[in-house]
C-alpha cells in the first residue's frame, strides 16, 4: 500500500450517472468523496446517449408536426432538415447541462479526479501513476456500444457516430431492434431517411409487452419504416455507394449507412477487478443484492452490473451504495420495477411485469390485464394519437405492471411507477382523481376497468 496515498471515505471509479449519483449523495452524509473520471463528467448518458439522442428526437417531433400541421388547420411545409444546425442544437443542450453538473460537483466538494483509474488492491485505484486510497470502493466505469467485431468507419457508425453526423443520409440500414435501434429509426424516419430495420429475435423491442409491441410495429410499418425481423445478420460490407448487409439466411440490404446498435458491453476489460479477486461473467461485475462484490469494501454500481441498462437505474444504484456505506440500510428496488421509457413515436413506457412474464411468474389463472385504448383519451385525441394503456394485477391483488404506448405517453411513467412500487390495487387507483383533459386519465380508466366499473371503456 502506497503510505503518500491520498484517502477518501468512498472512492469512485467513473463520473457517468451511477458513480456521479453516488458521490452526491455520499458527500450529503459528511463523507469525503473522490471522483474517477477518464473523460467527461456525465458519462455515456449526458455526452453520447440519453440527452444528446432526445435532443434529436425532439427535433425529429417538431419535423413531423410541421409535417402534419395542415391536418390541424396550420399550414406548414418542412423545407428540410439542416442536421448541422440539429447537432449544434443538441450540443449546446448537452454543454448547459455538462457546465451546470461541473459546477454542482464543486460546489459540494466532490473531489474530482481526472484520469484514468485502475483498481490495484482492495482499497486503492491508480490514476495515471498516481494511487489514491478509498474506505469504500465503489466500481462505476460504465458501458460501451458494442459491435460485434465490425470496424466503425464513416458508412458503418454506433449511436456515438450518428449523434455527429452533420447530414443527413439518403438511407440507412439500423442493426438491431431493441431501443436504441428503435429510437434513431423513428428520429430519421422523421427526418426523411428510408431506414430498414434488421432484427434477429422476432420481434422490436421484444422485451415489452406483446400489446405494446404489436402496436409499435403496425406504427412503424404505417410510417414506412421497413424491417427484417427473425434472421440475424451475417456480414457488412462497405460498397461504393454505401453499405451492404447480408443476413445469416442469405438475403441482402443495401444503404447510404449503417447504424449498429446491437446492444451496450460493460467497460471493465484491463480495470484490474478480475486480479483483485471481483468475480466477472462475460466483463459484468457479479453482486449480491447489496451490490457488494463479496471482496473488501468495494461495491459496484450502473451499467457494469447485469440487469437494464439505464441512466436512471444508475442514479438509484449510486444512491443506494452511498447510503449502504453511511449505515441507512436502503430499501432494494428490484430491476422489473424500475420505470423504462423508448422514446420512439409513439412513445413507449413500461414498469413492472408484462402479461407473459406475470403469467409465468404467478400462474396464468391468477393474472388478470386490462386493457384502455387511447382513443377514448380526450387529450390523445387532441393529439392526434392512438394507443394503449395496459395494466397487469395478481388475481384480487396489487397491479404489478403497468404498460403503456402513444404519442407522449412517457410522461404517465411517474404515477405508473408508483402505482406499481408502492403495490396499489385498482380501487385504489380508481379512486384518485385525474385531471380533465389529459393523457393522465387513462391510467385512472385502466385502473377502473381493472376494478370491474370503467368509466369511458
Amino acid at each position: 500500500m502506497s503510505e503518500t496515498a491520498q484517502e477518501f471515505d468512498v472512492l469512485i471509479l467513473g463520473g457517468g450517472s451511477a458513480g456521479y449519483g453516488a458521490a452526491l449523495r455520499a458527500v450529503q452524509h459528511g463523507l469525503t468523496v473522490g471522483l474517477i473520471e477518464k473523460s467527461k463528467l456525465g458519462g455515456t448518458c449526458l455526452h453520447w446517449g440519453c440527452i444528446p439522442t432526445k435532443a434529436y428526437l425532439h427535433a425529429a417531433e417538431v419535423a413531423d408536426e410541421a409535417r402534419h400541421a395542415s391536418s390541424f388547420g396550420v399550414n406548414a411545409t418542412v423545407e428540410s432538415v439542416d442536421m448541422g444546425k440539429v447537432r449544434d442544437y443538441k450540443d449546446g443542450i448537452v454543454a448547459g447541462k455538462f457546465k451546470g453538473l461541473s459546477g454542482l460537483l464543486k460546489m459540494r466538494k466532490v473531489n474530482v479526479i481526472e484520469g484514468e483509474g485502475k483498481l490495484v488492491s482492495q482499497n486503492e485505484i491508480e490514476v495515471d501513476g498516481t494511487r489514491y486510497q478509498g474506505k469504500h470502493i465503489i466500481l462505476a466505469s460504465g458501458s460501451y456500444s458494442k459491435t460485434f467485431g465490425l470496424t466503425v468507419s464513416d458508412r458503418i457508425m454506433t449511436s456515438t457516430e450518428a449523434l455527429q453526423l452533420d447530414y443527413l443520409p439518403k438511407s440507412a440500414i439500423v442493426l438491431g431492434g431493441g431501443v436504441i435501434g428503435s429510437e434513431f429509426a423513428s428520429l430519421w424516419n422523421s427526418f426523411g431517411v428510408d431506414v430498414t430495420i434488421i432484427e434477429g429475435l422476432d420481434h422490436l423491442v421484444p422485451n415489452e409487452d406483446p400489446s405494446i409491441i404489436k402496436i409499435l410495429e403496425r406504427e412503424f410499418k404505417k410510417k414506412k419504416i421497413k424491417s427484417n425481423l427473425g434472421t440475424f445478420f451475417d456480414k457488412v460490407e462497405e460498397t461504393d455507394s454505401g453499405v451492404k448487409v447480408t443476413l445469416a439466411d442469405g438475403k441482402e440490404f443495401e444503404a447510404e449507412v449503417c447504424l449498429v446498435a446491437v446492444g451496450r458491453g460493460p467497460n471493465t476489460e484491463g480495470l484490474g477487478f478480475e486480479e483483485q479477486g471481483i468475480t466477472l461473467d462475460r466483463g459484468f461485475v457479479i453482486t449480491d443484492e447489496r451490490l457488494h462484490t463479496g471482496v473488501g469494501n468495494i461495491y459496484a454500481i450502473g451499467d457494469i452490473v447485469p440487469g437494464v441498462q439505464l441512466a436512471h437505474r444508475g442514479y438509484q444504484q449510486g444512491i443506494f451504495v452511498a447510503e449502504e456505506i453511511a449505515g441507512n440500510n436502503p430499501l432494494i428496488v428490484e430491476d422489473v420495477n424500475i420505470p423504462k421509457v423508448t422514446f420512439t413515436e409513439p412513445e413507449i413506457m413500461s414498469v413492472g411485469y408484462s402479461q407473459p412474464k406475470a403469467e409465468e411468474k404467478f400462474g396464468k389463472e391468477n393474472i388478470e390485464v386490462t386493457e384502455y385504448n387511447l382513443a377514448g383519451n380526450g387529450k390523445s385525441s387532441i393529439l392526434g394519437t392512438g394507443g394503449v394503456i395496459k395494466m397487469v394485477r395478481q388475481k384480487d391483488g396489487a397491479i404489478i405492471g403497468v404498460h403503456g404506448i402513444g404519442k407522449r405517453i412517457s410522461e404517465q411513467i411517474g404515477e405508473a411507477q408508483l402505482i406499481v412500487n408502492w403495490e396499489a390495487y385498482p380501487e385504489d387507483v380508481a379512486a384518485f382523481i385525474h385531471a380533465h383533459p389529459t393523457q393522465n386519465e387513462s391510467l385512472g380508466e385502466a385502473a377502473m376497468a381493472l376494478n370491474g366499473h370503467p368509466l369511458h371503456g
